[in-house]
Formats: C-alpha cells, structure tokens, sequence
C-alpha cells in the first residue's frame, strides 16, 4: 500500500466529485408577496367625509363619525385594513363637530346679547 500524506486513504481531497447534482424542485403556489388585506369601504368614507368636512362647514363631520364607528366594528370582525383612516375619520368627525357647536353657541350667545343690549337703551 502506498504511503498516503493527507491521511485520508486512498482519495484525493482535492480531486472532483461525480455524484450527480440533487433535482431541483418548482413550487408553484403563486406569488412570493404576500397579499394585503382589502381596505374597508366605510373607513376611506369616514376620512373622505372628514376632510370634505372642512370644506363643508361640517355637514358631512356627523357622517365621518357614523362611518367611522361602523368601520372599526368591520375591521375588528373581518380583519381588513383601514383602521387608520377610521380613526382619522373619527378625530376629524369629532373636532368639527365640536368646533361648530362651539361656533353657534357663540354665534347666538351674541346675538342674544346684542339684542338685550339693544332693547334696554330706548329713548324717545
């Protein structure tokens, strides 16, 4: 038996294997990406309804509050997206309509207290 110097018998480390290259196998389940969630329709709504809301004086601000709560309800059943447009929708709805309730009862506060003003300095 010849003197081998890499201790391993007979086979060179070095020298090419044969054994043939393992089958490569195709998956096909569709896309890699995974699919996002649909987005609920009464969320973009309620943020719709929200920013036309200060264009609107706040006639659709009540609307964006209603779509709103019904959105969140929907997204925590189904799963779909859209939350964040509810919750804008939400903080939108709520901030116009407080602000235009502030208004009016300024509004008639004033009025009122101009009218009391004056009806009680008559002179003839």
């Amino acid at each position: 038996m010849a003197y081998d110097p890499y201790g391993y018998g007979s086979q060179d480390p070095y020298a090419q294997s044969y054994s043939q290259q393992p089958v490569q196998q195709h998956h096909y389940y569709g896309p890699s990406v995974p699919v996002a969630a649909p987005t609920n329709g009464m969320a973009t709504a309620s943020m719709i309804c929200g920013i036309i809301g200060f264009f609107a004086c706040g006639l659709t601000s009540i609307l964006a509050i209603i779509f709103g709560h019904v959105a969140q309800s929907q997204i925590k059943r189904t799963g779909e997206g859209g939350n964040g447009m509810a919750v804008t929708g939400l903080i939108l709805g709520y901030l116009l309509t407080a602000g235009w309730v502030v208004f009016w009862f300024l509004y008639i506060l004033g009025l009122a207290m101009f009218a009391a003003e004056t009806g009680s300095t008559t002179t003839y």
